[in-house]
Parts: structure tokens; sequence; C-alpha cells
């Protein structure tokens, strides 16, 4: 359970600084407690697409992965937040993600935040 809750607060961080540096990555909240609360909930929503819809996604790409040296995998994480942005706008979540290469941009900063964040943050059960 514990590194649930940690690969979640990474995946918030993430997606915060994601939003923080993209004009195009939008994040919008009356408040910061609020903001704070839609950031969790996407990072959950964001996590689920990467647990259940990334294997899928890379299985039937792996002559691509094989093919590119593996740099198929940014527009895989671009997909896989614009899903998320699509999700969130079904729930009337207020994340919204403009574009396919914003969604490229923002996909490798989220795993290079995403990456540092596991480095620094414990990981265990």
């Amino acid at each position: 359970m514990k590194n649930f809750v940690v690969k979640t607060i990474a995946n918030a961080g993430a997606l915060a600084v994601a939003v923080w540096l993209l004009d195009k990555i939008t994040l919008t909240g009356d408040n910061t407690a609020e903001k704070a609360g839609t950031l969790i909930v996407v990072a959950l929503i964001f996590g689920l697409v990467n647990w259940l819809v990334k294997p899928v996604v890379k299985l039937l790409t792996l002559p691509l992965f094989i093919l590119t040296l593996s740099l198929i995998t940014l527009v895989v994480n671009a997909l896989m937040l614009l899903l998320t942005s699509w999700l969130c706008g079904k729930l009337d979540l207020s994340f919204h993600v403009e574009g396919f290469w914003t969604a490229v941009l923002g996909g490798l900063i989220i795993s290079l935040v995403s990456w540092a964040l596991h480095v620094v943050l414990p990981d265990e059960d």
C-alpha cells in the first residue's frame, strides 16, 4: 500500500511540474486545495491508464519499439497522457492537454520528473 501511495504522489508531482512548465496543459480550480485534490485524482487516473492500457499498446507496437530503438515510447507516453486528458474531460475534472506535441513534451517531462522522484522517495511495501 505504501508503494501505491508513493507512486501516486510521484505521478501527482510530475503532473504538477508539467502543468507548471507547459501552457497548453491546464489544471484549473478555485483554490489550491481544489487543484491539489484534482491533481491527485488525475494522478490516479494516469496511473490506472498506464497500468491497464500501456502494456497492451506496448505489446501491439513491439515491432516499432525494436525498429525505433524504443523512441516510440515518447509517442506511447503522449497517447497515455491524451487518454488521461480525455477521461478527465468525461469525468468533469479540470485537467486538459491541448494537442499531440504538447502531450509528447508533457510525457517527456512527466517521465523525467517521475523517475527523479522515484529515486528520491522510498520504494518499499
